[in-house]
């Protein structure tokens, strides 16, 4: 067998197909590609293909990574060149590397997700500077999130490794944050600028580095 990371980038065309139908369309693109997929043993056996982080609908990204298991070996440059032929638009393969079949789990490994976001405001440059440098002065920063089974309570600052501003012009601007990503929770880029004081819902998020530890 043989266990491939592939790091791959979703555009704005896929960005509001959820991971589940993402997780159905690479295994469609990898069986038209002839790529021998290993499977699960049991009752039930499901394709050996892992995503590193569910990927939020309306988000896109340039660092997406997965694993799968391959009951027959196929080279990073074959692996590329047969499944990107079975690609939809909005999807592209950016790196396939062979990884040792005793590293632990992607999911397992993820500590920190980045983003860029972009939003519409109407403060100068100084007063969004200040804005992040005072939210990131908080030890914590209670926060209430409402989900289908009822409101989550939690800290949201205990969510965010970093926050910096990197673009201002004309009632626009751009800003990166660090969010933790692991099985102690997952911080969200909207919450994060509605913590800053952004009524509307930013113009667009962009996931542009998963960290693993």
């Amino acid at each position: 067998m043989q266990h491939l990371r592939i790091k791959f980038s979703r555009e704005k065309e896929l960005k509001f197909i959820s991971h589940l139908d993402i997780m159905r369309l690479w295994q469609r693109a990898l069986n038209r590609a002839g790529i021998l997929l290993a499977h699960s043993e049991g009752f039930h056996p499901h394709p050996r293909i892992s995503l590193a982080a569910p990927l939020p609908v309306g988000v896109t990204s340039e660092a997406e990574l997965m694993d799968v298991i391959l009951t027959k070996p196929a080279s990073p440059h074959f692996f590329t060149a047969s499944v990107s032929q079975q690609l939809p638009p909005g999807i592209k393969i950016l790196q396939v590397c062979p990884v040792a079949p005793t590293v632990p789990s992607l999911q397992s490994q993820v500590r920190y997700a980045e983003y860029k976001v972009e939003l519409e405001t109407d403060q100068e440059q100084k007063e969004l500077e200040s804005a992040i440098n005072s939210l990131l002065a908080l030890k914590h920063l209670p926060w209430q999130h409402q989900r289908d089974t009822g409101p989550r309570h939690y800290d949201l600052r205990a969510l965010i490794d970093g926050l910096w501003l990197i673009g201002w012009h004309n009632g626009n601007c751009h800003i990166s944050m660090r969010l933790r990503c692991d099985n102690s929770g997952s911080g969200r880029p909207e919450q994060v600028t509605a913590a800053l004081g952004f009524t509307r819902y930013p113009g667009s998020i962009h996931r542009t580095k998963l960290i693993l530890g």
